[in-house]
């Protein structure tokens, strides 16, 4: 596909697209997502199994596209070559508000951190709080893609800080007394199949982002070896750590103290080196944070200007401002992120994280599953270089998508489906004025 009519030149190099891909995967999930997963126990821990090989294998998925489509723009053209034009509508319009409802969530699951890092800030309302966040983002992006990547590769690597700290940890406690293991351990009758189905899906949240380098594909230079090489090297990365640094707070913590934790890994930290010594690892994943949030407004800008540049969403989002940066777009995601926020001021951090969570897995999945179906029409049609691993991948990448829908639940999904219903009339609408 033809670089667009005045967009800039292409800026994003591998380590800004294995950034996005790290740093959007890994720190996603980091903050709450052990409260929330406190519930399942042991079930837990096979959930991050069964999330780690599906994603890897939708990360192929990625890349296998992005290798065969090298002058596409993203996830939408790779759709709409192979399934068609309203299935790529319904996965890019699904995608673009698990993005900017992925922005609300980072906020509100950064608000404990923050509380810690700040004392005097945890007696400010967290909605104010999240509010802020969202828009101090925005403003970041708003001086153009060069200013926003350069924060994320400087956050994505700052992430690992925090991660290491309890990875190391951990294991100095395991070898120094492994029995402060089992006094909090979750019973072994928490196991389920319905916990781990459930378990499982809130986990893909925290994985969601894999496909972050080619949403600005149109902008990547070299994107047939780039972006295939950046997916893989982030989703990697990103699953080898993830359990690990899951781990500690699940067997450290009490269930019923984890579920309500605001900020489980300061909990764990204190747990292990003492009162007080946590806010040093608060500071650490609040810049991680930041730089997810930070990320994912970068991408939701740039996916929101690609959109109007297909004609799915109106034209003047596609508008640039003099430092290259979608400035309407940015402004409008960052107004639908704060409608999130506020509509979850009436239940508690954990709650309201924990809803936004399957929320954005019900909206993305789409978006996953006609990539998956995308691979094995090219296998149908004999796409070259032919090969049983189009089948496969798409095959297991449809299965898995499928499986994830179930594990949403009725409430979250019902709502996405709201939301994405709202997108048709516009695409009748669009489509009709495009003729």
């Amino acid at each position: 596909m033809a670089e667009q009519p005045g967009r800039p030149d292409k800026e994003h190099g591998f380590w800004m697209c294995a950034a996005l891909v790290g740093g959007n995967t890994s720190a996603n999930g980091i903050f709450m997502l052990p409260a929330s997963l406190a519930p399942y126990g042991y079930s837990a821990l096979l959930g991050w199994a069964v999330t780690v090989v599906g994603m890897s294998i939708l990360a192929r998925v990625f890349a296998r596209l992005a290798r065969d489509f090298p002058g596409a723009d993203g996830p939408y053209a790779y759709i709409q070559s192979t399934v068609g034009d309203t299935a790529a509508f319904i996965a890019i319009w699904c995608y673009w508000m698990s993005v900017w409802i992925t922005n609300a969530a980072i906020a509100i699951g950064l608000v404990g951190y923050l509380g810690t890092v700040v004392p005097p800030l945890a007696s400010v309302s967290p909605v104010v709080t999240s509010l802020a966040l969202v828009w101090l983002c925005v403003a970041v992006n708003l001086y153009g893609v060069r200013a926003g990547g350069r924060v994320q590769v400087l956050t994505t690597a700052l992430k690992l800080v925090p991660m290491a700290a309890i990875i190391v940890l951990g294991l100095w406690l395991l070898a120094v007394d492994p029995h402060a293991y089992a006094q909090h351990a979750p019973p072994a009758t928490s196991f389920s199949a319905g916990s781990l189905v459930a378990a499982s899906t809130l986990a893909l949240f925290a994985m969601q982002g894999i496909e972050s380098a080619t949403i600005p594909a149109g902008r990547v230079r070299d994107p047939e070896r780039t972006i295939p090489r950046a997916t893989l090297a982030g989703t990697l990365l990103t699953a080898s750590i993830y359990v690990a640094v899951s781990t500690v707070p699940l067997l450290l913590i009490p269930q019923q103290e984890l579920a309500r934790s605001t900020a489980p890994f300061v909990d764990a930290l204190e747990r292990i080196t003492g009162a007080g010594s946590g806010r040093w690892l608060a500071v650490f994943v609040l810049v991680s944070g930041l730089g997810c949030l930070n990320g994912w407004t970068l991408l939701v800008g740039e996916l929101t200007a690609s959109m109007a540049g297909h004609g799915v969403l109106p034209p003047a989002l596609r508008a640039h401002n003099r430092h290259g940066a979608p400035a309407r777009a940015l402004v409008l995601t960052a107004m639908l992120a704060s409608a999130m926020v506020l509509m979850n001021y009436s239940r508690s951090l954990v709650q309201g994280f924990t809803f936004l969570t399957l929320m954005v897995t019900a909206a993305i999945l789409p978006l996953y599953l006609f990539c998956a179906v995308a691979l094995l029409v090219l296998w149908r049609r004999g796409h070259a270089p032919p090969g049983v691993d189009l089948a496969l991948l798409g095959g297991f990448g449809t299965a898995y998508s499928v499986f994830s829908f179930v594990g949403v639940g009725s409430e979250p999904f019902l709502w996405s489906l709201a939301l994405a219903m709202l997108g048709l009339p516009l695409y009748y609408v669009l489509r009709r004025r495009a003729r």
